[in-house]
């Protein structure tokens, strides 16, 4: 900037600084101070935002204005219109080299690329994020937010092991950071819980997202807090505590109405209808499982109208109504098409459908589903969910008359979670 305004280093130190000086500035063997910087600036014209970064402040405003706008529709769920905005500014903030700016960029992008199924795409973006965030400028907090969304992509993946290493050192590095960290520690733990219901293990997702409330209050922070319960309801349902259950699955639906979250109002609808059929009321179920239909619809979320569909076959299936089980189950099945990190889902709308069809005797058809939901849940690492599937394909055998064959269905099933955890 200097040559092109046609300075020489002592025009440029202009008697307030030695030749010597202005050269070391320029070779970078010293810094000045910010009193330097601004008289430096005003004597080339530019601002000294620029001499410091290489950025102006006009074009560090426009791109924290475009990430902005990309958060914002992130945080109210329209995660395609986000990544739009984020793509478009994303070139703003590379020509920049701005690492700040750049790692807000990578960590928005990449969990809006997680909430739309494209975990691959959002793990390359992580992995360059994992190495800026090793740079000094960047904090414990920083990494540890890193690797929850790696921990996040992961358990998307079904990879549950890899996903706990990954949360328990976020939640490592929050902890020992002594920055105010609630809410991130409160999502680290929530998502760890879901983990280790995955793996059955009660206690420790019972522990998790216990703590994970305690966090998320002491940060008033209503969506942590929402979550939360959210989390608490699921593995209380899965211990057995159903009327426990529904409450705090009541807590967090209140919680998100008032948030104005409508894509997890219609979540808590759908466990809702799962938590009333299973404490006998079928026809309260329903209504609350054809509402969240109708939200999942409203916000255009097709795998959560997928998932409300696959909760309405089994409804369905439950109470004898098998044409409408199936129906329900291929519709399902066609709305969460092959997201991969649906897989337990698409597994339990294959198997309802395949006793759907069970149940109305075609053999054929329903043999084939019935594999088809082993393949998905054999790649979930599940073997209760594949253990339904072999007690289906038992039945299926029993109702052919091939005794033999329904026996050794029936004696895999039983090997399988004689050890298991419950």
């Amino acid at each position: 900037m200097r040559i092109a305004a046609g300075l020489t280093q002592t025009d440029l130190a202009d008697g307030r600084f030695s030749k010597e000086y202005v050269s070391q500035i320029e070779r970078g063997k010293t810094r000045p101070t910010a009193d330097t910087l601004e008289w430096l600036a005003e004597k080339l014209g530019v601002d000294p935002d620029y001499l410091e970064t290489g950025v102006s402040s006009e074009d560090r405003a426009r791109a924290e204005a475009g990430l902005a706008r990309a958060e914002a529709l992130s945080e109210i769920h329209h995660y395609d219109e986000a990544l739009d905005e984020f793509v478009a500014a994303r070139e703003a903030v590379e020509r920049m080299g701005a690492r700040d700016l750049e790692f807000r960029s990578l960590l928005g992008e990449s969990w809006a690329l997680i909430q739309v199924g494209r975990n691959n795409e959002a793990l390359e973006l992580l992995a360059r994020a994992r190495e800026l965030a090793d740079w000094p400028v960047f904090s414990d907090v920083d990494r540890a937010a890193v690797l929850f969304r790696l921990g996040v992509a992961r358990y998307k993946l079904s990879s549950i092991e890899t996903s706990v290493g990954l949360l328990s050192a976020a939640l490592e590095l929050a902890d020992r950071s002594g920055l105010g960290s609630d809410s991130l520690r409160a999502d680290i733990l929530g998502w760890r819980s879901r983990c280790y219901r995955r793996r059955r293990d009660w206690q420790g997702a019972r522990e998790d997202v216990e703590r994970a409330l305690e966090l998320a209050q002491a940060a008033g922070d209503k969506q942590a807090t929402a979550n939360a319960y959210f989390q608490a309801s699921l593995v209380a349902e899965r211990e057995g505590h159903f009327i426990l259950a529904r409450s705090y699955a009541e807590r967090a639906r209140g919680l998100y109405e008032e948030l104005a979250d409508r894509g997890n109002v219609g979540r808590l609808m759908n466990n809702l209808g799962g938590l009333n059929y299973t404490l006998g009321n079928a026809e309260r179920a329903v209504g609350l499982l054809e509402g969240a239909f109708s939200v999942a619809n409203e916000t255009g979320s097709q795998v959560d109208a997928g998932q409300a569909m696959c909760s309405l076959a089994e409804v369905h299936l439950g109470t004898g109504q098998y044409a409408d089980a199936e129906a329900r189950a291929r519709q399902a099945l066609e709305l969460l098409g092959d997201r991969v990190d649906y897989l337990y889902e698409i597994g339990t709308a294959q198997l309802s459908l395949g006793r759907a069809l069970l149940e109305q005797d075609r053999l054929i058809e329903a043999e084939e589903m019935l594999l088809a939901a082993d393949r998905s849940f054999e790649q979930t690492s599940s073997v209760s969910h594949r253990a339904a599937a072999w007690v289906a394909q038992g039945d299926l055998a029993a109702k052919r008359g091939a005794e033999r064959e329904a026996a050794r269905q029936y004696r895999r099933a039983a090997e399988a979670l004689q050890d298991f955890r419950f």
